[in-house]
């Protein structure tokens, strides 16, 4: 494994202890395969990245179940475990973070080409996490570049349906001030009146609009459409 990689993937396990529920400070070692026991691995919390570099990741931190546990019924260990990898996933580059689920990581956990961390609190191991990056590469092994996109290769494409998601907002908010909401409760967003909503195709930032009303319906007017090194960016 190249520098490159290795200090990519140090820079993403880095973020993600930062965003691991822990009531003290976690660390992270370069660890061996033959640490993680099996049934552990069997168990991970696994997710898929797309985008400038795509990565497999996958998560071994039985914490964030005993706190999603011990919350609520509602919260569930992947809600608990999302902001850490997207915070791990936004350190490899710009893409989209597919969906986490539990699943088997052996094979992941088991590729020379995956860096495996022990994370630590206290001088013990308290979970594990392992990724895995990978290039577009062409033929005889170099970075390929983009293709430029035409409209035969769009054509191809025209009948795929893609989610368009319409974002007027963000905040954070812990568990604890997520189950005390009630009817009439308000929650402050991280955007002015009157600012431009966000406009996502598949969880990637392509226009921004103004709601509008038609019909008695909520719609958006489409004020800006952004380029793609823009988006990305």
């Amino acid at each position: 494994m190249n520098t490159t990689a290795q200090s990519r993937h140090a820079g993403a396990a880095e973020a993600l202890i930062a965003l691991l529920p822990s009531a003290s400070p976690l660390g992270i070692a370069l660890a061996r395969v033959a640490d993680v026991g099996h049934d552990e691995q069997t168990g991970a919390i696994v997710a898929s990245f797309v985008g400038d570099a795509s990565a497999d990741v996958a998560l071994i931190f039985p914490d964030a179940a005993a706190l999603a546990a011990a919350e609520s019924d509602i919260v569930s260990v992947l809600d608990v475990l999302r902001p850490a990898f997207e915070g791990a996933t936004a350190a490899i580059g710009a893409g989209v973070l597919g969906e986490l689920r539990a699943d088997d990581a052996s094979a992941l956990f088991d590729d020379p080409s995956s860096t495996v961390f022990a994370i630590t609190r206290d001088g013990g191991a308290v979970g594990w996490f392992a990724i895995r990056t990978r290039e577009a590469v062409g033929r005889h092994g170099a970075v390929r570049a983009p293709r430029a996109v035409t409209a035969e290769m769009l054509g191809r494409i025209n009948s795929v349906e893609m989610a368009l998601t319409v974002e007027i907002g963000r905040t954070r908010m812990s568990v604890r001030d997520v189950l005390s909401l009630e009817p009439g409760s308000v929650i402050e967003l991280d955007r002015a009146a009157g600012a431009p909503a966000d406009i996502l195709l598949n969880g990637r930032l392509i226009a921004h609009g103004e709601i509008v009303v038609v019909d008695q319906d909520y719609a958006v007017r489409i004020t800006e459409i952004l380029d793609v090194a823009t988006a990305v960016a």
